[in-house]
């Protein structure tokens, strides 16, 4: 069969005018595709839709979004470096460090509590061992034989002589604590070269505080004859001072019943004179160089106001 004016096989026959061709040399132009919208998606478009569709549902919050945010600033923090202070103010450090380890060292039960703690910090590094040992052991006075009650009282090695000998060196101050055990002292209570005085090379002073004078009347009946804890004492003193003959003062501390004109007291004071030695006197007691001003007796309102007078028989008289 013949094909009317070559349409093609198997194309449908289009009815009505088909659409006019534009020549090119037309006047008329056509509008520009920018400045329509467009009805299709770009490529750029089609790759923002391929990535939201990959985000999970949380991501798409807006906490999540925060979040992200805050983690892309977070700097990790720099550990403070302390030994870039200058040394004057790691002193100051250290001593804010050691405050509530009491006044004075002795062998006591709460020592691992207020002290062994505080002193964890000698472990950091050798400049900081040097430097807060130092401090620490140069402003606290250590007792040279204990006083606490118990086992540590009658032990055979105080805490001088549990030190280190770096640790003696550091000292400027030692305490001797004079009338526990008055009545019978301890054992341990013995001036020998275990006890590391010779270490003790920058101690300067020497306290030595009386708690109680056995020479008193109050310890009338109870105490030693022949002024024994008198001679005790002033012999345990000599013997401190011979193992430190660079010591140049000796401050006097005592309780309120103590007399500074007591055999116990003169005693002590005559030792530190006849070596030459300073004599300081603590605040506590509030001794001076003066001459001790006794007290004035009681009024005994219990007395009698007369006494019978011996010789002649009979005669009262008043008192």
């Amino acid at each position: 069969m013949r094909r009317k004016n070559g349409t093609a096989k198997g194309a449908r026959a289009v009815k009505g005018p088909g659409p006019t061709p534009v020549s090119a040399t037309s006047s008329a132009t056509t509008p520009l595709s920018s400045a329509l919208a467009s009805t299709y998606a770009s490529e750029a478009e089609h790759d923002i839709s391929d990535e939201v569709a990959k985000l999970q549902i949380g991501a798409l919050s807006l906490d999540a979004l925060a979040s992200n945010q805050l983690k892309s600033k977070r700097v990790k923090p720099q550990p403070f470096r302390f030994l870039d202070l200058p040394s004057e103010l790691r002193l100051k450090v250290y001593d804010y460090h050691f405050v509530n380890t009491g006044h004075v060292l002795d062998l006591d039960y709460d020592n691992h509590k207020r002290i062994h703690q505080k002193l964890a910090i000698l472990r950091t590094c050798r400049t900081i061992y040097q430097e807060a040992s130092y401090l620490f052991y140069s402003t606290h006075p250590v007792r040279i034989f204990p006083t606490t009650p118990g086992r540590f009282f009658k032990t055979k090695k105080p805490l001088l002589a549990r030190m280190k000998p770096n640790q003696r060196s550091f000292l400027t101050s030692l305490e001797l604590r004079l009338g526990p055990g008055w009545s019978s002292p301890p054992r341990g209570w013995v001036v020998n070269p275990a006890l590391g005085l010779s270490d003790c090379g920058n101690v300067t002073r020497i306290t030595v505080y009386v708690e109680c004078d056995p020479g008193n009347d109050f310890f009338k009946g109870f105490r030693q004859p022949d002024n024994f804890y008198e001679r005790f004492s002033k012999s345990l003193l000599t013997n401190v001072l011979d193992e430190m003959p660079w010591v140049g003062y000796i401050e006097f501390e005592a309780w309120q019943n103590v007399k500074k004109s007591g055999a116990l007291m003169r005693g002590l004071i005559e030792v530190v004179t006849s070596r030459g030695l300073k004599i300081l006197w603590g605040k506590e007691r509030g001794w001076t160089d003066a001459e001790e001003v006794e007290p004035q007796p009681a009024l005994d309102l219990n007395a009698p106001l007369l006494k019978e007078h011996g010789n002649p028989p009979g005669i009262m008289v008043a008192v």
